[in-house]
């Protein structure tokens, strides 16, 4: 279903050696990558301090936003999970100061494990 996921825009789970390389110079001393998500070109990553949203811009990809979300900054996250013909689960993550939460859609088996990471985290 990984394929498919992707296909759809649906976040599914990639190797952490694989993003590690490509996060060397982003990541801090003592951090350590737990679990990232693709989503086709963009990439959700769960360290251990916090959660970087990775947005590849423009055609060539060559333009990156890092988001940097503090697990201390989340006051509050929503997963909807997949339905019978809803092929599809959502993120939604509340950070303190901010009014709109940051959306993501993850793959249909990403859900649970995007929940209990964050709980993990967080709790």
């Amino acid at each position: 279903m990984g394929l498919l996921d992707t296909l759809m825009g649906n976040a599914s789970e990639v190797d952490v050696e694989e993003v590690r390389e490509q996060l060397e110079p982003v990541m801090g001393d003592n951090e350590r990558i737990t679990t990232a998500y693709r989503l086709i070109r963009d990439l959700i990553v769960f360290t251990s301090a916090r959660v970087i949203l990775i947005d590849k811009q423009g055609l060539s990809g060559r333009k990156i936003s890092y988001l940097s979300i503090p697990y201390k900054s989340i006051t509050q996250f929503n997963v909807e999970t997949a339905g019978h013909f809803d092929t599809d689960s959502e993120l939604r993550i509340w950070v303190s100061g901010q009014d709109e939460p940051q959306k993501v859609e993850l793959g249909k088996k990403a859900a649970v494990g995007v929940q209990k990471m964050l709980a993990n985290m967080l709790f």
